[in-house]
């Protein structure tokens, strides 16, 4: 530290001549590249990934190596999406519209941030007055599709969000490696 630096009460270094000087050293070896994405609600339709009628996301993060995803889920008509469970918590930013849960007695708007705990089973629902709800998604492990009566109809992971991704991007003509820039 040159005779300026003071360091404040969280330990940040505070002299002006280093401040905006970058790190000096090479990143770990074994560290991913970041993934940015300058436009992250795509103008562009096909980047989409169709999920089910009227249903579609948009990989962020597909994390192989941690078992979570990050991605958009936009929805363009009203109805019932998918009744489900998970054992690992999601995390959820409404950017667009709204949606709620038929368990619960809130709505999520437009701003809201919603913590879904592990073990929970609810059914999401988008009402008929929105033409378009937006909300980035974090969710970790698996999401188990299931009936009223909680028996399995299917499930959904990284891996499975991978492959539809691989199939969609293939069938548009990006190709099937167009993925691999969001997995890490």
């Amino acid at each position: 530290m040159s005779d300026n630096t003071t360091v404040n009460h969280a330990g940040l270094e505070t002299d002006p001549d280093t401040k905006r000087i970058p790190y000096r050293h090479p990143q770990p070896k074994e560290s991913f590249p970041e993934i940015v994405i300058p436009n992250a609600i795509p103008t562009d339709e096909r980047l989409w990934v169709p999920q089910q009628e009227n249903v579609w996301f948009r990989p962020l993060c597909l994390s192989a190596s941690r078992g979570y995803w990050m991605n958009l889920l936009r929805v363009r008509k009203s109805g019932v999406l998918s009744r489900h469970r998970h054992p690992q918590p999601v995390h959820g930013w409404v950017l667009k519209g709204s949606w709620h849960y038929l368990e619960h007695d809130w709505t999520a708007e437009e701003g809201s941030y919603v913590y879904e705990a592990p073990g929970e089973t609810h059914t999401l629902v988008v009402e008929p007055h929105l033409t378009e709800m937006i909300t980035l998604f974090q969710a970790n492990g698996v999401m188990i599709y299931v009936d009223p009566d909680g028996a399995v109809q299917g499930y959904e992971d990284v891996f499975t969000k991978i492959d539809l991704c691989r199939k969609h991007y293939t069938e548009i003509g990006l190709g099937e490696g167009y993925i691999d820039q969001f997995i890490r």
